[in-house]
């Protein structure tokens, strides 16, 4: 009878901890699909946006300073504010949004 016991006892744990190891997996993948890939996503265009700038492009930066820009260079940009027509140098991380709408390219197949 205590042999019957102790191998019920270790079914029962082996049963658990397999269905614990499935719900850590569901947890984790849930939570990839709800944060990290939207995060990522977001990220890619972010950083497709900062690399289609174009000279004449109209912006706004992470401080909220609306400009046009001047000249780009491969971390930098100069922008001429729209106000007062002052010359400023950002760093491409600094924007935020471009506002010129530019025809997109076809996609390709």
């Amino acid at each position: 009878m205590a042999n019957n016991l102790i191998t019920l006892a270790a079914t029962g744990t082996q049963g658990s901890s397999w269905f614990m190891i499935i719900y850590l997996v569901i947890i984790f993948a849930v939570m990839y699909f709800i944060l990290i890939r939207p995060q990522r996503k977001k990220q890619k265009q972010e950083k497709q946006m900062r690399e289609n700038l174009q000279v004449g492009d109209e912006i706004v930066t992470i401080g909220g300073i609306y400009g046009r820009i001047v000249s780009l260079k491969e971390d930098t940009m100069v922008i001429e504010s729209i106000s007062d027509h002052s010359k400023l140098t950002f760093g491409r991380w600094a924007l935020q949004t471009n506002l010129t709408v530019h025809d997109e390219a076809p996609a390709k197949k």
